[in-house]
């Protein structure tokens, strides 16, 4: 309950939170490369396509360029990637592949559990900077059992863009204060606490590889901490 709202949906991050990008797209990249004969250290690959994604979003929270697709900054940051590793110039279904990669991406192993138990109790959506195309097509391969799907162009903007959360809780009908982010990202859910909705930390710590230690806190505003989803549903009674 938040300032006296009851929570009746749970909006979640999903790169990371809900699906372990990194493996997949290490997988995908690696694969590529296998039937094109291509060698690469494809985990540096994988990070550097990654390290792109929030300076491309950037540009659009400062208004210095309009909305456009996660699908297509994906896209124009994989031509970046390649030519910096020298990988050529991916085009047609080469491009489509490896694009479409992250429509391909694995749960983590508690997800689908998770979102199954908390789903008998809550709405459940995802509150991504994913596009609808993309997010329908993961929870199909992965079996994310969403309520709805509720892509960046729904609210035309990325967070932590305060439209974001916004245009996401007011496509349910509810107001912020009914809604509880759940995130592996600390960013997100403080943007999400400002706007008035609960919060869900759940730790991830896997995220960014073996190598990477992601500096977390239990402590602080969170209304929940959870190790996995199936330890927030045992909070939230579900």
């Amino acid at each position: 309950m938040t300032g006296g709202y009851e929570t009746r949906a749970l909006l979640f991050d999903v790169f990371g939170t809900v699906v372990d990008w990194r493996s997949g797209i290490i997988r995908e990249l690696s694969a590529w490369g296998a039937d094109r004969g291509i060698v690469a250290e494809w985990d540096k690959v994988a990070d550097a396509w990654r390290g792109l994604y929030q300076p491309a979003m950037q540009r659009i929270r400062s208004g210095n360029r309009g909305f456009v697709r996660l699908d297509l900054l994906h896209e124009e940051n994989l031509h970046e990637v390649c030519h910096q590793f020298g990988l050529g110039e991916p085009s047609g279904a080469d491009l489509r592949r490896l694009v479409t990669a992250w429509h391909r991406l694995d749960p983590w192993p508690d997800s689908v559990e998770g979102l199954t138990r908390l789903k008998s109790k809550y709405i459940i959506a995802p509150c991504s900077n994913g596009n609808i195309a993309l997010i329908t097509n993961m929870a199909k391969r992965a079996g994310l059992p969403w309520d709805v799907v509720l892509g960046a162009e729904v609210a035309q903007a990325y967070k932590p863009h305060p439209q974001a959360y916004l245009g996401s809780a007011d496509a349910l009908g509810l107001k912020p204060e009914e809604c509880m982010m759940v995130a592996a990202h600390q960013d997100d859910l403080e943007a999400a606490a400002e706007l008035g909705m609960a919060t869900a930390y759940v730790l991830r710590p896997d995220e960014f590889g073996p190598d990477v230690e992601i500096a977390s806190t239990r402590e602080g505003a969170w209304s929940h901490v959870a190790d996995n989803f199936t330890g927030l549903a045992d909070q939230l009674g579900c």
